[in-house]
């Protein structure tokens, strides 16, 4: 924070509101992740969004498996991706990831992905929630849920 105030943190220790610094996975673009353009296919933006999505969640302890044995499924509700510059096979970037809490279902994953020069190439927003796998409906309260199953926040 620019005052230099610690982010406030919730009962297991996860920083709360938009002082949480974002989670970041390195990824170089393959070659094959390109069109005739030679540019990255629009298309791996969101793999490379949902891998970094993955990666947070594994580093806090949380595996897809644990999620599935609690009865519940992340789903993706609404997803906007603004691309800003292209991106080349060999191009090293890193994809943030930080989550923006609301009081309803969903939750929002707020990611950019970035170029080692700190160019950004891509902004995209996904709207989440949780969703009950015996009741296909979204859970209530989806960060109790994750706090919950929360090994190393």
């Amino acid at each position: 924070m620019a005052d230099g105030a610690e982010a406030a943190a919730d009962a297991n220790g996860i920083p709360a509101g938009p002082a949480a610094e974002p989670f970041t996975v390195p990824v170089t673009v393959r070659g094959y992740e390109t069109d005739t353009q030679g540019h990255l296919n629009q298309s791996v933006y969101l793999q490379y969004a949902e891998h970094a999505r993955w990666s947070l969640l594994q580093a806090c302890g949380i595996g897809q498996s644990a999620l599935v044995g609690t009865g519940v499924g992340p789903v993706t509700v609404e997803t906007t991706i603004r691309y800003r510059r292209e991106l080349r096979a060999g191009d090293a970037v890193e994809v943030s990831v930080a989550i923006v809490w609301g009081e309803g279902r969903t939750f929002v994953f707020e990611q950019t992905v970035r170029k080692a020069d700190g160019t950004v190439a891509a902004e995209i927003s996904a709207v989440c929630g949780l969703l009950d796998l015996t009741e296909h409906r979204l859970v209530k309260d989806p960060g109790a849920v994750l706090r919950a199953l929360v090994a190393d926040p």
